[in-house]
């Protein structure tokens, strides 16, 4: 604890998810924190709040007065704020940047970067710690329901952080992993996304060779042994030890193998079977985010059985397959879906778990740049078609694509101008046991609380 008086933040974008478990990290080492956004939505807004931290809509008026201002990387020049912290020469830095300096380099870092499944794979690793006694401080994008935060700071030297490959802030473009310095680093895939600020695949596999360059000899990366990219990646230069994981069993490697909808699987290692883990979850791709942890707690020294034991009262993430209730018979599921792939995984898994004789209807918001922009329309149909009807906000407003026209061709996908037309859709088509998810990076103006209403008001009940 500092002391004399107590420091004070303002942190400028503080309602992503990173800012916002940051400035909770802020707090509980001492400072007297706040922040500013230009909205702040659920769940990070509750999580907030229960921290005590005072969130300010709107870049108007007077800067409040600070020690320290944290930039976020939503923040650009032109920001009211900004520009008088320039101007008046204010102490200012990145997130990640505070994040390293003021914890980071004290800790054993366990970063888990890739593609998808990053989330998910962080909120495993945290609980395996937890059961382990290890008491981790540890960095979420998104809510680990077995801890009802995304953040949290301990005595602990383990730190386990989401590693995010976008940009650090507008005055540092550098992936935010490269700030972390991970001593066990977890690749789950690698594939383009962040079209906004990535040009092409290779640009990527870049940065994480320069985030490989900075685990150290006695560090270990643990991969997806199957991944092209990642292989690729690894044979430019490598100078840690290495593991890989994947679903199938090879040489010094973990591995997991079970049922079609994986809710029952062994794990081994190098072909020999460890612990059968039974769970909840479902889906290869979760089969693999709980290989990938299992494997980072062992570099730390948790024993595999172990690990699998804590696994079985693992509770999930908000907005990763999150179940929002059955309402007239409807099973309604929340996904974060920024990505075509992820999205395809996700249904996949709804597909064999429980929609092998019911409907499966897709409600999409394309939120991130790199699906709005159309980049990625052909592999987004792809992914699709494993919904029974899909029914999608078009995003004209924010895109150059002509997204109407695009589903002109597709009769199973609906293009619609409104989230009110979104649920009227839904309720023209479902039936009782169908299952509703929604795919969304963003808010999706809480769809889901208008979608329930809507099934509880329908004057015909749904059938």
């Amino acid at each position: 604890m500092m002391q004399g008086r107590k420091k004070t933040i303002q942190v400028l974008g503080v309602s992503g998810t990173f800012m916002a478990g940051l400035a909770v990290i802020a707090k509980q080492l001492g400072f007297v924190v706040a922040g500013h956004d230009t909205a702040c939505y659920s769940p990070m807004k509750e999580q907030l709040a229960a921290h005590g931290i005072p969130v300010t809509i709107g870049y108007d008026g007077v800067l409040p007065v600070a020690d320290l201002y944290i930039i976020g990387n939503s923040i650009s020049r032109g920001n009211p704020f900004l520009e008088t912290i320039l101007v008046q020469g204010l102490a200012y830095c990145s997130g990640p940047e505070w994040l390293y300096r003021e914890v980071l380099a004290h800790k054993w870092v366990i970063a888990v970067a890739g593609t998808h499944g990053k989330t998910t794979t962080t909120s495993m690793l945290s609980w395996i710690m937890e059961r382990a006694g290890y008491n981790p401080s540890f960095l979420i994008g998104g809510i680990a329901e077995n801890f009802g935060c995304s953040a949290r700071l301990t005595n602990s030297d383990l730190f386990i952080i989401e590693a995010d490959e976008y940009d650090t802030a507008y005055f540092d473009k550098r992936p935010k992993f490269m700030h972390y310095r991970p001593k066990t680093l977890v690749i789950n895939n690698m594939e383009f996304d962040h079209a906004d600020i990535y040009t092409s695949l290779e640009s990527i596999k870049q940065q994480f060779q320069y985030l490989i360059r900075t685990v150290p000899a006695d560090g270990s990366i643990i991969y997806a042994h199957d991944d092209v990219n990642i292989r690729d990646v690894l044979t430019r230069g490598c100078w840690s030890k290495r593991q890989g994981f994947g679903g199938k069993s090879q040489a010094e490697s973990w591995y997991f193998s079970g049922d079609g909808a994986h809710q029952s699987f062994d794990v081994g290692y190098a072909g020999k079977a460890i612990a059968r883990l039974d769970w909840d979850l479902c889906g290869v791709h979760n089969a693999s985010n709980a290989t990938a942890a299992v494997a980072a707690a062992n570099h730390y020294g948790v024993p595999a059985q172990e690990a699998v034991t804590a696994l079985h009262r693992f509770k999930g993430v908000k907005r990763r397959l999150e179940h929002k209730g059955t309402v007239a018979g409807v099973i309604c599921y929340d996904d974060f879906g920024h990505h075509p792939t992820a999205i395809a995984k996700v249904l996949s898994s709804l597909r064999h778990q429980l929609a092998k004789h019911a409907k499966i209807i897709s409600m999409v918001e394309l939120g991130s740049y790199t699906i709005r922009s159309g980049i990625m329309a052909d592999q987004l149909y792809d992914a699709l078609l494993l919904s029974d009807r899909v029914v999608l906000v078009n995003p004209a407003s924010q895109s150059d694509f002509n997204w109407t026209e695009w589903g002109e061709d597709k009769p199973h996908i609906t293009i619609v101008n409104t989230d009110e037309a979104v649920c009227e859709h839904v309720i023209e088509h479902v039936t009782a046991g169908d299952i509703v998810i929604s795919f969304s990076s963003r808010n999706f103006h809480a769809i889901h609380a208008t979608l329930k209403q809507r099934l509880l008001q329908t004057s015909e009940p749904v059938k």
